[in-house]
């Protein structure tokens, strides 16, 4: 079992949200869903929880009723090893949703990600000073 399992609440988007990730993300899979029963706030036999896998990481996704909102202030970050991923999942989770700067997005279910090329990461970490100030700099100014 996973120490810290990320819970995502949703309205009662739950099922339609991790069937979206698992599209859109590669090495993801579904592992389960439960139901509500007689008691809860969704109607018996709709979705109460949806588990699923992105890279290995656990997630569950919760139909919870409209109590809770995402907020940008939690984001999950995505690295990417070509230009060719960054480009597709930029596309693609972004979707219905609303792309911001700096590699932001957030989803059509309003999930905040930032979709970042790993090449970015290491020219920011760069030992040189000047080059990591001028790679800031670069996608501080990015519109």
């Amino acid at each position: 079992m996973q120490k810290i399992t990320p819970f995502l609440w949703f309205n009662n988007q739950a099922e339609e949200a991790m069937n979206f990730y698992v599209s859109v993300i590669k090495n993801s899979k579904i592992v389960s869903i439960t139901r509500y029963g007689e008691v809860g706030v969704g109607a018996k036999g709709t979705v109460m929880t949806a588990k699923f896998l992105i890279e290995g990481q656990e997630f569950v996704a919760l139909n919870g009723g409209p109590v809770f909102t995402f907020s940008p202030a939690i984001s999950f970050v995505v690295n990417c090893g070509t230009q060719e991923e960054t480009d597709e999942l930029w596309e693609k989770l972004s979707e219905s949703g609303e792309k911001q700067q700096c590699g932001r997005l957030k989803d059509k279910f309003g999930v905040s990600w930032q979709i970042v090329p790993v090449v970015l990461i290491e020219m920011l970490n760069d030992a040189d000073p000047l080059k990591s100030q001028k790679s800031y700099e670069g996608i501080a100014s990015d519109d």
